[in-house]
């Protein structure tokens, strides 16, 4: 593919960003006309009530969209390169796990020790599902990040963020199990997935964090590309593996763990949007892939959240499953359109 129909590819997915944005920002329950909405954001003046709905609630929402598709999307191109598995996801090393174990003691141990968590919770108000996700997030990072030292083997690396994921599992279901109906409750609306959740202030913590956690893969470009043809021609041309292996696992869980402490775990999109900007771009190069997942992951989450609310109904579908819905026949159907799931990496 030449360099101007990719660059012609990046500008109209940029277009479609633009689109779909005042498309997520029109729907809602409360009906506001289009020309309306681009007045507000335009600074001019309008209805209290409709300026009210958009700059408060629908427009962080769609940011954190933004956000979400983008942040996830990188990750796990970055973890499918570092560990060259096309299965591989943002959260494939357990952060994400580990921001559900911090969330399951926050709602559901609270029973079992109420006079430590309500304190917490006292202390933390909003932001304690928020902290306890970040922490359970943070605390298998480390443990990953010391191990990444000590291993050489990106395979060894990938198994130990299995077990961790596949203990700290273990750990919310036998919390599940002792936990009362309203805590359970609680939970399993955490695990849905939202959107609609983040405020101004979150925004201000959530949106930096995220966005220091893309610039620093766009750092890693030429170590990436470097990967692709194994960790023997990594060293060869001069490229530190372990610096880099470490740089990939900081990144994707400043990331990945950032946004799930916010907005919960979202499935698919790390998963999928990889192989949907190789199928498009026909291109393994980190140069194109890199922007080419950002605004890919863009449109789709801004699509999915379009998706979940259900036009003419006031009803929102949780967003994990409308993700996991609507992108697992395409990651199938990328799988099938290729030779072989290798051909992905070529």
């Amino acid at each position: 593919m030449q360099n101007k129909t990719k660059i012609f590819l990046l500008v109209g997915l940029i277009v479609l960003i633009a689109v779909f944005l005042v498309v997520d920002l029109v729907l809602g329950s409360v009906s506001i006309p289009s020309d309306k909405i681009i007045a507000i954001l335009t600074g001019e003046d309008v209805k209290t009530s409709w300026n009210y709905i958009i700059l408060n609630f629908r427009l962080p929402k769609a940011i954190t969209a933004i956000l979400v598709g983008a942040g996830l999307s990188v990750s796990g191109l970055m973890m499918q390169t570092l560990f060259r598995n096309p299965l591989a996801g943002p959260y494939v090393l357990g952060i994400s796990s580990g921001a559900s174990l911090g969330v399951a003691l926050m709602v559901m141990a609270s029973a079992l020790l109420p006079g430590v968590f309500g304190a917490i919770y006292g202390f933390l108000g909003s932001w304690a599902l928020v902290v306890s996700a970040i922490a359970g997030a943070s605390i298998i990072f480390i443990i990953i990040g010391m191990a990444s030292i000590r291993i050489s083997d990106s395979v060894s690396l990938l198994i130990i963020g299995i077990m961790f994921g596949s203990i700290t599992g273990a750990v919310v279901n036998i919390l599940q199990y002792f936990s009362d109906p309203e805590q359970l409750q609680s939970f399993i609306v955490w695990t849905f997935g939202s959107l609609s959740g983040v405020t101004w202030n979150e925004m201000h913590l959530m949106a930096p964090v995220v966005i220091i956690g893309l610039l620093m893969s766009f750092i890693l470009i030429k170590p990436l590309d470097a990967l692709l043809l194994g960790e023997n021609y990594a060293r060869g041309v001069g490229i530190s593996v372990n610096r880099t292996r470490i740089w990939v696992i900081i990144s994707t869980a400043l990331v990945a763990g950032t946004l799930t402490a916010f907005t919960g775990p979202i499935a698919f999109i790390g998963v999928a949007v990889p192989h949907m900007a190789r199928a498009i771009f026909g291109t393994a190069s980190h140069k194109v892939l890199l922007p080419a997942v950002v605004l890919i992951g863009a449109v789709l989450m801004l699509i999915c959240d379009i998706l979940s609310q259900v036009p003419g109904n006031q009803t929102t579908l949780p967003i994990n499953s409308v993700t996991a819905i609507f992108g697992g026949p395409v990651v199938i159907w990328v799988i099938l359109r290729s030779r072989s799931v290798k051909a992905s990496f070529s």
